[in-house]
């Protein structure tokens, strides 16, 4: 992702969304490619910019007997692939410093995920990568908080910022989506995106694996572009109820082109 793509995403305040998606984690060598080419072609037709995301580890599973992942360099190869076979910016979440810069020779854009968003090393190591950096802000957070955040960026000399609305706490397992969360984060002159899927997750069953509400994400993607989102971020996977991580809050791959077509309708009705 270069300058000038970056540029464009923040100038999208009139006109279409971007959209942010791709499986939750890499699950095997032909899934990345797969998904992305799907989405491409009718993102393409369209005229939606597509950001490819997928996750080289799960580091914060609710289970230690959970999938985290293939093998680092092994997904960021896959990720990394994608992006240059298919010319199209591609995100994953890191967790460490080191992290940062190692994802950083194969991906475009760096996701802060958003229980650390007040990592303070976490997101200058990402900052001096050089690479657009997605901070989603935290659960516990404000929108006016993640000023804060914002600015440890900034203070690298990287100006290449977003940040992602994906739900506040609401009791022990449930969320809840403050729609003015995006006009105020976008006070900070940044591109801000409705993360749609995590917000509808619920976290923290007795089961040791997270809920979903996947039959609202229809309701929450609508909501937010309405309000002015930059972009949309969804998790999806052709199959997710046998998906290895957050099959149970993923949208199906064959539903999103429809969703994306509703979508851009309501756009065109409010600007």
């Amino acid at each position: 992702m270069d300058n000038t793509f970056f540029k464009n995403l923040k100038n999208r305040k009139t006109g279409t969304f971007f959209l942010i998606a791709g499986p939750c984690v890499v699950e095997n060598e032909e899934m990345p490619m797969e998904i992305a080419r799907y989405i491409k072609k009718f993102s393409d037709h369209l005229g939606i910019p597509f950001i490819f995301k997928a996750s080289f580890q799960k580091a914060n599973r609710s289970r230690s007997d959970a999938f985290t992942g293939i093998g680092h360099e092994k997904a960021l190869q896959l990720i990394g692939q994608v992006g240059k076979e298919l010319n199209i910016a591609v995100l994953t979440d890191i967790h460490t410093e080191e992290q940062a810069f190692m994802a950083s020779e194969y991906v475009d854009v760096l996701q802060i995920p958003a229980f650390l968003c007040r990592q303070t090393e976490l997101l200058v190591a990402a900052g001096k990568t050089g690479k657009t950096v997605n901070i989603k802000k935290g659960q516990f957070a404000s929108a006016g908080s993640m000023k804060f955040a914002v600015q440890k960026i900034l203070d690298t000399g990287n100006s290449q910022i977003m940040l992602t609305e994906r739900g506040t706490t609401f009791g022990y397992n449930d969320l809840v989506v403050d729609f003015r969360n995006i006009p105020e984060m976008q006070t900070n002159d940044i591109p801000v995106i409705m993360d749609v899927t995590h917000s509808l997750q619920q976290p923290n069953q007795s089961s040791g694996t997270t809920g979903g509400r996947p039959g609202m994400i229809e309701v929450i993607a609508k909501a937010a572009v309405a309000v002015g989102c930059d972009g949309i971020f969804i998790e999806t996977h052709p199959d997710p109820e046998n998906a290895k991580s957050d099959g149970a809050n993923m949208l199906r791959m064959d539903y999103l082109e429809d969703l994306l077509e509703k979508l851009i309708r309501i756009r065109k009705a409010v600007y």
